[in-house]
């Protein structure tokens, strides 16, 4: 992503950012410099998130909590199943201290900003449909009022799809993102209330509401839950699988944020209240790439991956964004010139072979690129041989890739919260649209694990071969250079979503 821009993780509309990972940590010995350490925090210090990592199988022991407290550290809460535990400490030398202790295998701050604190893949900022236009809009028999203008649909086959099913209701999909707004008509009759939390400071919260986002907030994870999962009812959209269950887990601070703490509540949350897929279109920040060399940036990767890793086996399929800075995730180097975005970032030349986008770049996640009306890809979408899985429509300039009418916009519709609908783009709307050919592949079959569900959005697929030469704005120059071949390669990966052979393969 690009500097002060949104963090949400992948639309042209973009607000970015992750929640904290929480860690769980057991030490049989608490050394005299964690004791010393409380005693040298200042009492204005500003209080900041960490996680800790341990070994897993053992719980937080008493060891480690009395080391936690004695380097001035206060836990948040121990997910034991994972090994991480979320701590809030003053002393600016907790996570150098607690390294220390025997039995933590990493910890680090999870941002740069002082508690409290409250990113995406979106690029720009979303077009509001007026009133008028909705009013104006034409659709055929049996489309919602605003199908027309859903060019994405049928270029992943999802009209087609829906003839045949429009999904199970027995399959719940979760967006962890910004929050929802399940009053929206097109998402409150599939909302799943039970499956919905506010993650944000890394302990899940299930007050009522708690998962919707506020007016000053974005509207992205709104959007998100219409593409995937908006009713057919006669009401604006309609998502790419209108019969399954959709869930809200807020990650993101009021100010955009996400943090690792709640990234990883959002996973362990998802996994334990049996959702089936998650849309994860945001990075996690404060580091758009967290290299392992860093030890900091390595208890987050830590973090994660483990959370991610425990939702998968219990079932759950993660997808995430690539991205939308036109990056080679598979190239030997990239400069990130927006890291840490809760501080003074600096340019940075990385390695993304050994620093990771996450969790976009964690094993078992499969990796969303974005593509336009034409069905190449978007202008902006990142790409790489191997790092990317899968293509799906995530929008771009109109000018570059015009819809066939009715459709005007070259972005993607969907809902905004208050009962609105306009259009956003980037490999955040991409990401969504393969959420929602999962969710209709676990309905078709409904007994597949995570694994399977993966290996049969790949096989069934379109292949779609290298885009060579890619000249994106026509200027006769090439703006990126895809490798690979048809059925697999840096663009596309194995190919399109299609929602048609997820429901009849």
């Amino acid at each position: 992503m690009t500097a002060p821009q949104s963090r949400y993780r992948r639309a042209m509309a973009i607000p970015v950012g992750m929640a904290m990972a929480t860690a769980l940590a057991f030490l049989p010995n608490v050394t005299a410099s964690a004791a010393d350490a409380t005693t040298a925090v200042a009492d204005d210090a500003p209080s900041l998130s960490y996680v800790v990592n341990v070994g897993l199988g053992h719980g937080t022991s008493a060891h480690v909590k009395k080391a936690i407290a004695e380097a001035g550290g206060t836990v948040v809460i121990s997910y034991d199943r994972i090994g991480v535990i979320v701590v809030h400490s003053a002393n600016p030398d907790f996570a150098k201290t607690i390294r220390t202790v025997p039995g933590v295998d990493s910890a680090g701050a999870t941002r740069n900003a002082p508690l409290p604190a409250q990113s995406t893949t979106d690029v720009g900022t979303p077009k509001v449909l007026s009133a008028e236009e909705v009013a104006n809009a034409q659709a055929a028999d049996g489309q919602d009022p605003l199908e027309p203008l859903q060019w994405d649909l049928p270029a992943i086959k999802a009209d087609k799809a829906h003839e045949k099913t429009l999904g199970s209701r027995d399959v719940t999909v979760a967006v962890i993102d910004t929050g929802v707004d399940d009053t929206h008509p097109d998402i409150a009759p599939n909302f799943d209330r039970d499956a919905s939390a506010n993650c944000v400071s890394g302990k899940p919260d299930t007050t009522d509401g708690s998962w919707r986002p506020s007016a000053a907030e974005s509207p992205h994870g709104t959007h998100v839950a219409g593409e995937i999962a908006g009713a057919k009812n006669g009401v604006g959209i309609t998502g790419v699988a209108p019969g399954v269950k959709v869930a809200g887990i807020k990650v993101s601070t009021t100010a955009g944020y996400f943090y690792t703490e709640a990234v990883v509540c959002g996973f362990m949350w998802a996994a334990d209240h049996d959702v089936d897929v998650t849309n994860n279109s945001y990075y996690t920040d404060p580091w758009y790439f967290n290299c392992k060399d860093d030890p900091d940036q390595k208890a987050l990767v830590d973090a994660i991956t483990r959370a991610s890793r425990y939702a998968e086996k219990k079932g759950t399929v993660n997808v995430a964004a690539a991205g939308n800075e036109s990056y080679d995730l598979a190239s030997d180097s990239i400069t990130d010139p927006v890291s840490p975005n809760d501080g003074t970032p600096s340019d940075r030349v990385i390695d993304p072979h050994k620093c990771y986008d996450i969790p976009t770049q964690l094993p078992g996640v499969v990796t969303v690129a974005a593509t336009g009306a034409k069905g190449i890809k978007s202008s902006f979408s990142n790409y790489g041989l191997g790092v990317i899985d899968i293509a799906a429509p995530g929008g771009d300039s109109t000018a570059y890739q015009k819809p066939e009418p009715p459709a005007t916009s070259g972005l993607i519709l969907g809902p905004l919260p208050g009962g609105r609908w306009g259009y956003m783009a980037g490999t955040s709307m991409a990401t969504p649209h393969v959420v929602g050919v999962a969710a209709l592949i676990k309905s078709t079959h409904p007994h597949a694990p995570a694994a399977l569900v993966k290996a049969l959005l790949y096989a069934e697929a379109d292949a779609t071969p290298c885009t060579d030469p890619y000249d994106i704005n026509g200027d006769g120059k090439v703006d990126a250079v895809c490798e690979g071949v048809k059925n697999h390669n840096g663009f596309y990966g194995w190919g399109t979503a299609d929602a048609l052979a997820a429901v009849t393969k």
